[in-house]
């Protein structure tokens, strides 16, 4: 095991929640800008947070990786569908990018086993 994906995200809870006190109402838009592109509308929820995920990886975001995962594992992302989307993440960011996506994989596996 190369990381501990929830205990990061556990571990940046109360960083995040810090930074809410610090700046409510920037975290606040944030927050509505989230939940509006998360929406289902055309896409499903399952299926956008398959996209963050192939994102993160592309843009190599370790706390974004682990937040992705895990909502994607709850909207009912198979494995099949994460290591589909890690190929495209994959084509997307080149070399480094299948470093993340095998981390992302790794991820989505301990969140299946984390109880929620």
């Amino acid at each position: 095991m190369h990381k501990h994906w929830p205990d990061m995200a556990r571990a940046l809870n109360p960083l995040v929640a810090s930074l809410r006190g610090a700046q409510p109402d920037l975290m606040r838009a944030f927050s509505q800008m989230a939940q509006a592109a998360l929406k289902p509308a055309a896409l499903d929820t399952k299926t956008k947070e398959l996209m963050a995920l192939a994102i993160s990886v592309a843009i190599r975001c370790d706390a974004c990786i682990t937040f992705h995962a895990k909502a994607a594992v709850k909207a009912g992302a198979s494995d099949e569908e994460i290591s589909e989307t890690m190929g495209l993440a994959v084509y997307m960011g080149a070399g480094p990018s299948v470093m993340h996506a095998a981390q992302a994989l790794e991820a989505a596996a301990q969140w299946r086993r984390e109880p929620t």
